[in-house]
């Protein structure tokens, strides 16, 4: 399975994201934010960091970048893509997801290894996962305040398209504690915390990210 991870001016986990790949069993594939073809990939990968400097909101420019323009089309067409930290933002800014992401509510950066409960294991990029399961993922993020309506907050909860909730606290203000979701096709997932940054024991809590990219590889060769 052929995986493109997109860096943008200001990207910081694209290469840690491209490891995760390949730990996974995935074929990593570089892709550019000038690109105006994804290469053949099966799956994309918005990494964290601060596209563009972050000037305006978080991912508002990168979404105008030519690469999305082909995200965009190819997620509509059902590929699998996931948003990770900055990767959510662009998401959520490319109207492939709902709802926004804004500064944290105590107005201070958060870096610290998160508890969260997977409450989706129906999309791409969790089905390797079991329902209700706990898991350590790191978080770092500045704005990772997820907000939304009530009735877009409603319908995410009502139609499961929560994926990841936030427990033992919620580290930004996000609405419901929500720290990751999908579209309704099931194949777009956005959320804050780093799963690439848990793929190995011998650096972060352990490996708990590294079923992201194994849950990919085993869709793909599945179907």
């Amino acid at each position: 399975m052929k995986i493109g991870v997109v860096t943008f001016p200001g990207s910081l986990d694209d290469t840690d994201a491209q490891r995760a790949v390949r730990l996974g069993g995935g074929e990593a594939v570089r892709l550019w934010h000038g690109d105006h073809d994804l290469r053949g990939v099966d799956a994309v990968i918005l990494p964290g960091g601060f596209s563009y400097g972050d000037y305006l909101r978080c991912g508002a420019i990168a979404r105008f970048s030519p690469v999305m323009t082909e995200v965009v089309e190819a997620a509509n067409g059902g590929m699998p893509v996931l948003g990770i930290c900055n990767g959510f933002q662009i998401l959520c800014e490319s109207h492939l997801l709902p709802g926004a992401l804004i500064r944290n509510d105590h107005r201070q950066f958060v870096c610290r290894d998160q508890e969260l409960i997977v409450e989706n294991t129906s999309t791409p990029w969790t089905s390797a996962f079991e329902l209700d399961q706990q898991i350590t993922i790191p978080l770092k993020n500045g704005e990772g305040g997820f907000v939304a309506d009530e009735g877009t907050l409603d319908r995410l909860e009502g139609e499961g398209n929560v994926v990841f909730r936030y427990v033992d606290g919620n580290p930004n203000g996000s609405m419901r504690d929500i720290a990751g979701i999908t579209n309704e096709r099931g194949n777009v997932v956005g959320l804050m915390p780093h799963p690439e940054h848990a793929v190995e024991d011998l650096c972060g809590p352990g490996t708990d990210g590294l079923t992201f990219f194994t849950s990919a590889v085993q869709a793909f060769t599945s179907v």
